[in-house]
């Protein structure tokens, strides 16, 4: 993805904002895909991320986007319900000005080129979504351009030196499996894992 590639967050937002709409809190407490987070920390790791990347997007730089998203454990914040919808809504906000994907910005404490953040920014919603509703037992049908956003970034990352910092290593799913089994498979993570 270049700094001149755009794409709309909003379809993908309000996916993810439906799944954290469908979260029982008796799920708060469950394993996840990702082996360090129960569902209630990777709510809290999304709060988060979402909040650094629509300031990224906005180029309001600060200390939602110099933080090291492994810094510290994350934490779910009380009114997260209402908090991580809105938010979302504002992401995808931040990301529909095409200014957001030119220049530079920060996000995760590195500054980035502002097409790299968005392409990040869709890949890490789709990737958490597939997450989340794995973890909660939701149906789960990612935003098509999102998705397809998401596997080029991931394809493209497979020879990154630095991936290993980032993703768990490739997870190998079958040329002709779905879109969505190969992306989360780029992802490091087992297209099959249940809870």
């Amino acid at each position: 993805m270049t700094d001149t590639t755009t794409i709309d967050l909003g379809p993908q937002a309000r996916i993810v904002a439906g799944l954290v709409a469908g979260v029982p809190d008796a799920r708060l407490d469950g394993p996840t895909p990702c082996p360090d987070y129960a569902v209630g920390d990777l709510l809290g790791h999304l709060t988060g991320l979402v909040v650094a990347f629509r300031d990224a997007g906005r180029k309001d730089l600060g200390p939602t986007t110099d933080t090291d998203p492994g810094a510290a454990a994350p934490s779910l914040p009380a009114g997260w319900r209402e908090e991580l919808p809105r938010t979302l809504g504002e992401l995808a906000e931040a990301w529909h000005d095409p200014a957001a994907w030119t220049g530079m910005t920060r996000a995760g404490g590195l500054d980035l080129p502002g097409g790299i953040a968005g392409a990040v920014a869709v890949d890490e919603l789709v990737v958490h979504g597939w997450d989340l509703a794995r973890a909660t037992g939701q149906e789960y049908a990612p935003d098509q351009a999102a998705l397809r956003a998401s596997h080029a970034f991931l394809l493209a990352s497979v020879e990154d030196e630095g991936r290993s910092e980032i993703f768990g290593p490739v997870v190998p799913v079958p040329d002709d499996a779905p879109l969505l089994d190969r992306t989360i498979g780029l992802s490091g993570r087992d297209p099959h894992w249940t809870p």
